[in-house]
């Protein structure tokens, strides 16, 4: 149990941040905020905070079925706490949306690239035998968001995280566009998942 409560809370944090952080160092502050919640849930639940990730950590075994779908039912319960948190504090609903003019196929690449990027991150820094009981991997993982935030984040919205959209978008009442963050980011997680067990090979001897 406590490692969903962890779940819950890191979403919560995160969307929470996401929906009242602006200006130029809101990537800063989002980036920061994951990183902030990756070293305080990390020991109890890998901090992962994020669908995309979760499916990551199962497709790469360190996660059995069960365990990740309440993993996911967590983050997204928490990712509408903070939705709906951050529009009470705020007074306005977020939304994520592609920017203006962005097509979708340009979005939906954008969301594939990051969260591959992302998930490859976590996979290497929090769940690899060569990186044990590091004291880095929140740094490179709230940086990795920072990164894609202030890339792609125009272009995309710059969610990397199913959950993120889904509680935004839920409370904003704007689901148009919701496909983009659900199949962008769990194929990159599911790629980069792949790409993990060809990269490290000894990880499953």
């Amino acid at each position: 149990m406590k490692n969903y409560v962890v779940e819950f809370i890191g979403a919560f944090f995160l969307v929470l941040v996401i929906g009242l952080a602006s200006g130029d160092l809101a990537p800063l502050a989002i980036g920061g905020a994951l990183m902030i919640m990756v070293y305080m849930g990390g020991h109890v639940s890998g901090a992962h905070y994020n669908p995309a990730v979760s499916i990551a950590c199962l497709v790469r075994g360190a996660l059995d079925g069960a365990t990740t779908g309440i993993y996911i039912v967590s983050q997204i319960l928490g990712a509408l706490a903070g939705a709906c948190t951050a529009t009470f504090l705020a007074g306005q609903a977020t939304t994520v949306a592609p920017g203006d003019g962005v097509s979708a196929t340009n979005a939906l690449l954008a969301e594939f690239l990051l969260t591959f990027a992302l998930a490859s991150v976590v996979l290497n820094v929090a769940t690899s035998k060569d990186h044990p009981n590091n004291s880095f991997y929140g740094l490179a993982i709230g940086f990795t968001i920072f990164v894609g935030a202030v890339s792609v984040g125009p272009i995309s919205g710059g969610a990397f995280n199913p959950a993120v959209a889904l509680g935004h978008n839920i409370v904003s009442g704007s689901l148009g566009n919701i496909w983009i963050y659900l199949l962008g980011p769990v194929a990159g997680a599911v790629a980069a998942s792949l790409v993990f067990r060809i990269t490290n090979p000894h990880e499953f001897e």
